[in-house]
């Protein structure tokens, strides 16, 4: 089984990815895959201009790694591929991808949707939110972990 997980300053396009991806899982019956995007607004509806995403090197690679290898170890996988970004990134470019591939499209869903909710929330990085007028770090929501939760 292939897993790939990148944390990387650099940007990345999601369909070169998904097809290189596909390219390379091309036993699999099914792809998911799911892209995350700076918003434009923050949870209150204010414009945001930026998000800055910083990150504790070496510590953060594990964690993405090992959550990603926990993924593989819940769901007959045949390929994962994980990209996370940090540094200063514009609303509207791609954050973070997320490719599984399975036999069976059931796994490749609850793969992606559980990796997205762990990376959420036990991938260690912090996120500012720039708006025109503001910076502001963005805290925990509960939300996320009663997302997570339902994984354990």
């Amino acid at each position: 089984m292939a897993i790939v997980t990148r944390v990387q300053a650099e940007a990345f396009e999601p369909g070169a990815e998904l097809s290189q991806f596909t390219q390379n899982a091309s036993a699999a019956g099914a792809i998911v895959s799911f892209t995350g995007l700076v918003r434009g607004q923050d949870h209150a509806g204010r414009a945001l201009t930026a998000m800055t995403l910083e990150h504790y090197p070496g510590m953060t690679e594990a964690q993405v790694q090992a959550i990603t290898e926990e993924a593989a170890r819940r769901w007959p996988l045949q390929a994962v591929l994980v990209i996370h970004r940090f540094g200063r990134l514009a609303a509207g470019e791609p954050i973070v991808f997320v490719a599984t591939a399975s036999a069976h499209r059931s796994a490749a869903f609850e793969a992606a949707d559980f990796l997205m909710d762990w990376l959420k929330t036990k991938a260690p990085f912090w996120k500012l939110e720039e708006g025109a007028d503001r910076a502001e770090w963005v805290a925990a929501k509960a939300e996320d972990d009663q997302a997570a939760a339902r994984w354990r």
